[in-house]
């Protein structure tokens, strides 16, 4: 595996590959295994971007934090 996969990340590859040999492309299982890659990607990515950060102040890790609360 790629040092710069997450192991969460090649978890749900793998997971997804296996749910699509047999699955349609609406089941349930299937559709929840794209959302948790979705979301392990985005937690890669964030913990990549906190890793290579100067330190943040409060008042930026609160408009942050309120981003993630929103979804938006």
């Amino acid at each position: 595996m790629p040092q710069d996969i997450a192991p969460s990340v090649a978890k749900f590859r793998a997971q997804i590959a296996g749910l699509s040999r047999d699955r349609a492309p609406d089941d349930p299982e299937l559709a929840e295994a794209r959302q948790n890659l979705r979301a392990a990607k985005l937690e890669a990515h964030i913990e990549k971007a906190v890793a290579e950060a100067s330190p943040l102040t409060d008042q930026q890790r609160d408009r942050i934090v309120a981003i993630l609360r929103s979804g938006a």
